[in-house]
């Protein structure tokens, strides 16, 4: 199947799955106390984007625009949604009740927490306004105000709720597994990067819309300070992941077979990801007993505050690159205890990495053949429904596919830019290159050497199917020009 125009593609944005609803219907006459100060701190994020065509890498799809919300924090910095200003190009900030728009630049972005700070040079559009404090993670049922601009207007707009859940879920922006906060405020388009006020302080910053009528969620509060901590030295670091495939134990044949006893519980490790923090440390078949003297149960959760469950990896994701946690194990029927440290980013042990922002996608042409690696954002090419109408064998890399020591990434080629040199071939797209010139490709570096080092009369690419491409090598070197030229690349 083709790719869809860009005019029929729904592109899987957090703003474009937001569910909009009557804005004026949720304005709340009745405000907190404190709200002319919090009003004073909340900024309106006007930003204009450019993303990348991955079906034409080299091409941009054209600017659009979006907007979104933010608050003023400490040190005169803007804190909002790392998705309102994704690939941004040009960026503006407007304080509520206030007619001027001033030019912003954003001074740090955390994509996989949807967060971002963002920088206004003028002095003067901080004049007046007390700093937002960040808060504590709020308590269930806790009432919660949230502040932003929502689609449909330019003035403030301000909703109450109530939390009504605390755990781990997908963040839509990145798809990484993080601490949430359900609320039953509804956030709509424009109001993602708002403060979620509780006493006058930061409690979360609103993200994304639920599954249900006015169900939304909030980055919470410790995400927030464990972001701000992370960036003091002025860059994001990222929260570091262990690199392991795990299961559940709450089979109770599953955990006598490993020699548990009644009062252990944890979960069984799979696999250990090459180049992670767990290889050398951990072994498949090691059961994790506890992280840090946290308790994980059968289920893979860890008690985080007094009767209050979520995902064990809120341990991990608390910590820092650099720092060193320490695990009780249980091996081949023995206890032991281990330390491990944080050395990657947990969004590093993909074989097909998550949506990419902020960056230009990596290719490679030669003969006219575009190859480059296999991203979600390829797949998202397909639209809102990728996951169903994208080539089924990436999708499943994508959902399964894991990264080994001979291959870190998925070398696609996409499409064959039509040319007297690839007769015969111009159909060929989507498909796994596996090897090139009798070498076996792993990543990107592979593709490149095996065609630049090769001496050979002919380039032969194949595929995962053993499918072959022969090129004459010397035809190849003398179209490269012409071709770049025909379809108006500037670089291969």
């Amino acid at each position: 199947m083709g790719i869809s125009r860009r005019g029929r593609l729904v592109r899987g944005k957090l703003l474009t799955i937001l569910v909009v609803t009557l804005v004026a219907a949720l304005c709340l006459v009745a405000l907190p106390a404190c709200a002319q100060s919090v009003n004073e701190a909340i900024v309106k994020v006007y930003a204009v984007y450019d993303e990348p065509d991955y079906y034409n890498p080299w091409q941009m799809y054209g600017s659009q625009a979006r907007s979104g919300s933010g608050c003023v924090i400490e040190g005169n910095r803007i804190l909002t949604s790392a998705h309102v200003v994704a690939d941004q190009v040009f960026v503006q900030v407007k304080r509520a009740g206030q007619p001027r728009k001033y030019i912003a630049a954003v001074e740090i972005v955390a994509h996989e927490c949807d967060l971002a700070i963002l920088e206004v040079s003028d002095d003067s559009f901080f004049l007046g306004v007390e700093p937002l404090r960040i808060g504590q993670l709020p308590t269930l049922r806790d009432k919660v105000v949230v502040y932003g601009f929502p689609q449909g207007g330019d003035e403030l707009c301000i909703t109450e709720g109530v939390v009504s859940r605390v755990e781990h879920q997908y963040y839509a922006h990145s798809q990484e597994y993080l601490l949430t906060c359900q609320i039953d405020a509804a956030i709509n388009p424009g109001s993602s990067g708002g403060p979620v006020i509780k006493d006058g302080e930061i409690a979360g910053v609103a993200f994304q819309a639920g599954g249900g009528e006015n169900i939304g969620y909030m980055v919470p509060a410790p995400v927030i300070e464990r972001f701000l901590e992370d960036i003091e030295d002025g860059e994001y670091d990222g929260m570091p992941g262990i690199g392991i495939r795990w299961q559940k134990m709450e089979n109770p044949d599953l955990r006598q077979s490993y020699g548990m006893t009644k009062e252990q519980t944890g979960i069984l490790i799979n696999k250990i990801y090459p180049g992670s923090p767990a290889d050398g440390v951990l072994q498949p078949q090691d059961v994790i007993l506890s992280i840090d003297n946290a308790n994980i149960e059968n289920d893979g959760t860890i008690e985080f505050r007094a009767g209050e469950r979520t995902s064990f990896s809120y341990m991990i994701q608390n910590k820092f690159i650099g720092d060193i946690v320490g695990l009780r194990i249980l091996r081949d029927k023995v206890v032991k205890d281990l330390k491990i440290r944080f050395a990657s980013p947990l969004s590093e042990f993909r074989l097909v990495p998550n949506e990419q922002y902020d960056t230009s996608p990596r290719y490679y042409i030669v003969g006219g053949l575009v190859f480059e690696p296999l991203t979600l954002n390829l797949l998202k090419m397909w639209g809102v429904e990728w996951y169903g109408d994208a080539p089924r064998n990436l999708v499943n890399y994508y959902f399964r596919g894991e990264p080994t020591k001979e291959r870190t990434e998925l070398v696609v080629l996409v499409r064959v830019l039509a040319d007297e040199v690839n007769v015969g071939y111009q159909n060929r797209r989507y498909e796994v290159t596996s090897e090139v010139n009798g070498k076996s490709i792993g990543d990107m570096t592979d593709l490149i050497h095996a065609f630049e080092d090769n001496t050979g009369l002919h380039h032969v690419i194949i595929n995962e199917r053993g499918e072959r491409i022969i090129l004459d090598r010397a035809k190849v070197k003398d179209s490269g020009e012409r071709i770049l030229r025909k379809y108006s690349i500037s670089t291969q």
